[in-house]
């Protein structure tokens, strides 16, 4: 797949699938409407716009390098020819979920919204069987011990940036 396909497949991905999720299913639960701050903490409004301040560069980042180094997209119909091993992908697995997840709760948080963060917990939820049941066992398939090395130094979910281990770069 040339670059500019994918690109192009990348960004309209972006909004079919994470701008569901991230996008209009939180207005539709909100409206974009404040409600009472969670449990009486305002710091927890603080700490969702960071989380989704946080996210948007991160999901686009990765889908950037999907297309760009992985010469495809995020979607299963159209999986990138390379692995892609750099940027976030250093540090974790599934920044594209991790990023969505964070965009999901974030709103849950800055907004006062209990049932959004309820909904992220579903999201993210969704993302774990599919990681377990589809991609990784597509991943091993298409990439080999390529991806069963990344696996073994790279976590899921959750980034190593202050481990005392090195960040992974492909060798």
């Amino acid at each position: 797949m040339k670059r500019a396909v994918a690109l192009l497949g990348s960004a309209i991905f972006l909004v079919i699938a994470p701008g569901t999720l991230a996008v209009y299913v939180p207005w539709t639960f909100t409206r974009w409407r404040m409600a009472p701050q969670l449990f009486g903490f305002s710091s927890l409004r603080i700490l969702g716009g960071l989380m989704i301040a946080a996210g948007l560069p991160l999901l686009l980042d990765s889908f950037a390098r999907f297309a760009i180094q992985g010469l495809g997209t995020p979607a299963p119909v159209a999986p990138p020819q390379r692995l892609v091993l750099t940027g976030l992908y250093r540090y974790v697995r599934n920044p594209m979920y991790v990023a969505v997840t964070s965009l999901i709760s974030g709103q849950g948080l800055l907004l006062g919204s209990m049932a959004l963060l309820e909904y992220g917990l579903v999201v993210w939820l969704g993302f774990f069987a599919f990681v377990l049941l589809y991609e990784e066992p597509t991943l091993r398939g298409q990439f080999g011990k390529e991806y069963e090395d990344y696996c073994a130094r790279v976590p899921r979910w959750i980034p190593r940036f202050w481990s005392k281990r090195k960040p992974f770069a492909a060798d």
